[in-house]
């Protein structure tokens, strides 16, 4: 499977795009749609400026390494949105054990989204709504047929 433009969209929605590198609320070096390193894996440091289409070209280029880690993790068929709901929350945490775990034992519905809207919504132990909103998108992108 590939991201689709619905699952991109996603991901930059709620990344924003920065063209001057920021510390996210995490603390991490940040630029362009959330990347905190390069395609070559150099990271990013404060005092870096890219382009909006620089952004957009790093963004392409980072996204496989997190649609593989989702193809790898996931053991069952997975419908497109699925597929684009799991690749942003990877995106954005790097992947969880616990919810690919859960999709792949067909844990209910119920408990995926509980687990979906209820997880990783925090940075540096403060609740954001950002990320409630975020989590809350993505059950509701994994569970749209």
């Amino acid at each position: 499977m590939t991201p689709s433009k619905k699952g991109i969209d996603l991901i930059k929605k709620y990344e924003g795009c920065y063209l001057k590198a920021y510390k996210c609320p995490a603390g991490v070096v940040t630029i362009g749609f959330g990347n905190t390193y390069y395609e070559n894996n150099s990271v990013i440091k404060m005092g870096d400026v890219i382009t909006k289409q620089r952004a957009e070209e790093l963004l392409l280029l980072i996204l496989p390494r997190y649609t593989s880690i989702v193809l790898k993790r996931i053991t069952i068929p997975l419908t497109q949105n699925q597929f684009d709901a799991l690749l942003s929350h990877t995106y954005n945490c790097g992947g969880s054990t616990t919810l690919f775990n859960l999709i792949n034992k067909k844990s209910p519905d119920d408990v995926i989204r509980n687990w979906f809207e209820t997880k990783y919504t925090s940075a540096n132990g403060v609740i954001l709504p950002g990320l409630i909103k975020r989590r809350k998108e993505e059950a509701n992108l994994y569970f749209t047929i």
